[in-house]
């Protein structure tokens, strides 16, 4: 501890044997520090502050209606895009910084320079700072109004030439679907017409023609075997009941030429044919039915009164008789007949028509058996153009969002832009900092006079005790002191003269400090 004491001790004594070469360097160091100091340029600062409210009113209204343009999105990319050589070349047209400028290579450079130098500083989600800085106040304000109109300009405009490009590109895409769906619904239409009779209809697409046809024997099948069962039923019950009918001659009514009954059957048969004959041919087994119908009326019309007796009276009683009789017909007969031949006609109809299905069916099948994958082919193109209207449907309804977000940029405030702090032209320099450079530079040569004097201390070799002399290993006798007032005198002299060149040196960096302070408005 007190080798240490000792040689801290041994370090002052000898830089104070240099004071004045201390004193001297800090003043030359200070000197030209201060005057450096003032040769730096002032750099002044302009800056403005806008603020962009990306979620208006109207954004949430027209969100699931019109296209989201997602305008917060596109304000930080703009920002991050603001200082692209594009904007940085507009930046020099419109700064008139392009007249200083010798030539391409000075462009590059100086959008180099305005690249580093210009600050775009997001505060919060809407708001941000454009600032830059310069040594001439209205270059920097003018710098930061231009990127400021760039800004906006791009924020409003590029949207909407962005949603207008997006709405061409929309509607080219739904004129070339619009062919392809025309030229699809052109081949499935001539595909239909082609096999209609083999494919799906609409009512029912989950079964095929041929399947129709195939269900439609069958049942028009099952129909004609009830029929014939009910005809054999009729044709046994007329086989059963006899035609005329054995009366008493004393309690039955008399039978004399046909009635008026009889012959309205016959008009009415005859007018019925007829109007079968306007809608089917001789051949059609309802008018060949319908004519036997016919006759057999006539011929019971015609029929004589009794079997045997020509020309007699039916009511008369026969010779030796005592109880005449006489025949009558059978209306219960005559009901069965016409019951049979109404059930013979269904049977040839429902024949006609299973006939008329079964070669349907045979040539469906015949077709089929041909061409198996038609069906596949069918799906294929109907799928195809499934495929195709969808998208034509999805493509209309992207335009008509398009149209309306189109709409609320053009001609709303969907996104709104206002500038909080305008650019001013800056009176007062932010740069550099001369109260600190003036505070370094006085430490700094304080430092540095310090340093020297120790550094030279540490150089010479003289011994300043009897303690270094004795450390050689010589013998020492003694040391010689000086005693009395006048060195104290002189030693007080001494260091008050050195605080005086200190102390001048401080009152020159106050001094300074004060001009500054004043001159930059803060005192």
């Amino acid at each position: 501890m007190d080798s240490i004491r000792a040689l801290i001790y041994q370090y002052l004594r000898a830089a104070w044997r240099r004071r004045w070469l201390g004193v001297i360097v800090a003043w030359m160091v200070c000197g030209v520090g201060w005057v450096a100091t003032y040769t730096v340029k002032n750099q002044f600062e302009s800056n403005a502050r806008l603020f962009v409210d990306a979620d208006a009113i109207l954004t949430p209204l027209l969100r699931g209606i019109a296209a989201d343009s997602a305008p917060t999105t596109q304000l930080e990319i703009l920002q991050r895009t603001l200082l692209s050589k594009p904007n940085l070349e507009k930046l020099i047209s419109k700064t008139d910084l392009d007249l200083t400028l010798n030539g391409p290579s000075d462009r590059e450079r100086l959008s180099g320079r305005l690249a580093q130098e210009i600050k775009v500083t997001p505060q919060t989600k809407n708001l941000f700072t454009i600032s830059y800085r310069d040594k001439n106040p209205k270059l920097a304000h003018d710098v930061v109004q231009t990127l400021l109109t760039i800004f906006i300009e791009s924020a409003t405009g590029s949207n909407r030439t962005d949603m207008e490009n997006a709405r061409r590109f929309l509607e080219r895409q739904i004129q070339s679907y619009e062919q392809q769906l025309r030229a699809a619904e052109k081949r499935r239409a001539d595909f239909r017409v082609r096999y209609m009779e083999l494919l799906p209809n609409d009512m029912n697409p989950n079964i095929g023609a041929l399947e129709g046809a195939r269900a439609k024997v069958l049942q028009i099948t099952g129909t004609l075997q009830d029929a014939v069962i009910q005809r054999d039923s009729l044709r046994q019950e007329v086989e059963n009941t006899p035609p005329m009918l054995v009366a008493e001659g004393g309690n039955a009514m008399p039978i004399g030429p046909v009635g008026p009954a009889e012959r309205s059957k016959v008009q009415d048969a005859e007018e019925a044919l007829r109007n079968m004959l306007l809608r089917y041919t001789e051949a059609h087994p309802e008018v060949i039915a319908q004519r036997r119908l016919i006759e057999s009326l006539k011929g019971r019309v015609a029929a004589p009164p009794a079997p045997g007796t020509p020309g007699a009276n039916p009511a008369a009683p026969a010779p030796g008789l005592t109880t005449p009789k006489r025949s009558v017909p059978n209306p219960v007969y005559d009901q069965l007949k016409i019951k049979l031949i109404e059930s013979d006609t269904q049977v040839a109809s429902l024949t006609r028509q299973r006939d008329e299905a079964t070669r349907t069916q045979d040539r469906l099948e015949k077709i089929s058996r041909e061409q198996p994958g038609l069906f596949a082919e069918y799906q294929n193109m109907d799928r195809d153009y499934s495929v195709l209207r969808k998208n034509y449907e999805d493509l209309l309804g992207r335009l008509q969002s398009a149209n309306i977000a189109q709409a609320a940029d053009t001609q709303a405030d969907k996104v709104k832009l206002q500038i909080i702090d305008p650019p001013e032209i800056p009176r007062i320099p932010v740069a550099p900092n001369r109260p600190l450079m003036v505070t370094a530079v006085l430490l700094g040569g304080l430092a540095i006079g310090l340093g020297m004097t120790v550094l030279f201390g540490q150089l010479d070799r003289s011994f300043s005790s009897v303690d270094e002399l004795r450390t050689l290993g010589l013998p020492v006798l003694g040391g010689i002191s000086v005693l009395g007032m006048a060195p104290l005198r002189q030693r007080l002299m001494t260091a008050l003269r050195f605080g005086s060149a200190v102390a001048a040196l401080i009152v020159i960096y106050s001094g300074l400090m004060v001009y500054i302070l004043r001159s930059a408005a803060l005192i």
